[in-house]
C-alpha cells in the first residue's frame, strides 16, 4: 500500500556543531534577524550584533545547527553567564519548517550540550512580543522569573531558568 500524496517522509535530521562564520548559518542569522526587526524595530538588528562571535564558541559556548539533507531548518546557541550558568541566546526555526517540534529538540540538545560542558542552570530571557518563544520555555519545564498573569509588553525581557541535572 502506498502512503497518501500529502504525507511526507521522515528525513534525517543532521545535529552539527557550527561557528558563527559557517555558511551554514547565515539562513539563522538572516531570518532572526528579521523577525527581531519586524517585532522591535532597530533594537532588534542591535540585538543580532550585540555578542562577539566567540561568545558562542566552544568551550564556554556552542551554536549548533539541525540539517535536513544538508539544509539549516533549525538552530541556537547558548553562551557562558557566569561558571555555573548557560544563557539561550539564537533559537530558531525556518519559517518554512515550523510546528514539526524542531524547536524543542534544539532545545533539548543544547541542554545536554550545556549539562556535558559544566554548567547546571540555562538562563534566558525573550521578547514580549514572542509568544511561542514563551510557550516553548513553559512547555519544557522553564520556570518564569516574572509573572505570568501580567502584560509581557508592561514586563519588557520575559528571563526563564532551568536547571539541569545528571
Amino acid at each position: 500500500m502506498s502512503e497518501p500524496a500529502h504525507a511526507v517522509a521522515a528525513r534525517a535530521v543532521e545535529i552539527r556543531r557550527v561557528t558563527i562564520d559557517d555558511p551554514l548559518v547565515e539562513p539563522l542569522l538572516r531570518e532572526l534577524t528579521h523577525e527581531y526587526t519586524s517585532r522591535y524595530g532597530p533594537p532588534g538588528q542591535a540585538e543580532m550584533t550585540r555578542y562577539p562571535a566567540d561568545a558562542f564558541a566552544e568551550p564556554h559556548g556552542l551554536l549548533l545547527l539541525l540539517l535536513e539533507d544538508g539544509v539549516p531548518v533549525a538552530g541556537g546557541a547558548y553562551k557562558r553567564y557566569d561558571e555555573r550558568t548557560a544563557e539561550l541566546k539564537r533559537m530558531w526555526t525556518a519559517s518554512a519548517h515550523r510546528r514539526r517540534g524542531l524547536a524543542r529538540r534544539v532545545l533539548a540538545e543544547l541542554e545536554r550540550a550545556a549539562l556535558t560542558a559544566g554548567y547546571r542552570r540555562i538562563f534566558l530571557t525573550t521578547g514580549p512580543l514572542q509568544p511561542e518563544a514563551r510557550g516553548l520555555y513553559l512547555a519544557a519545564g522553564y520556570t518564569p522569573l516574572f509573572d505570568v498573569t501580567a502584560d509581557p509588553v508592561a514586563i519588557g525581557p520575559l528571563p526563564f531558568e532551568k536547571h539541569l541535572f545528571r
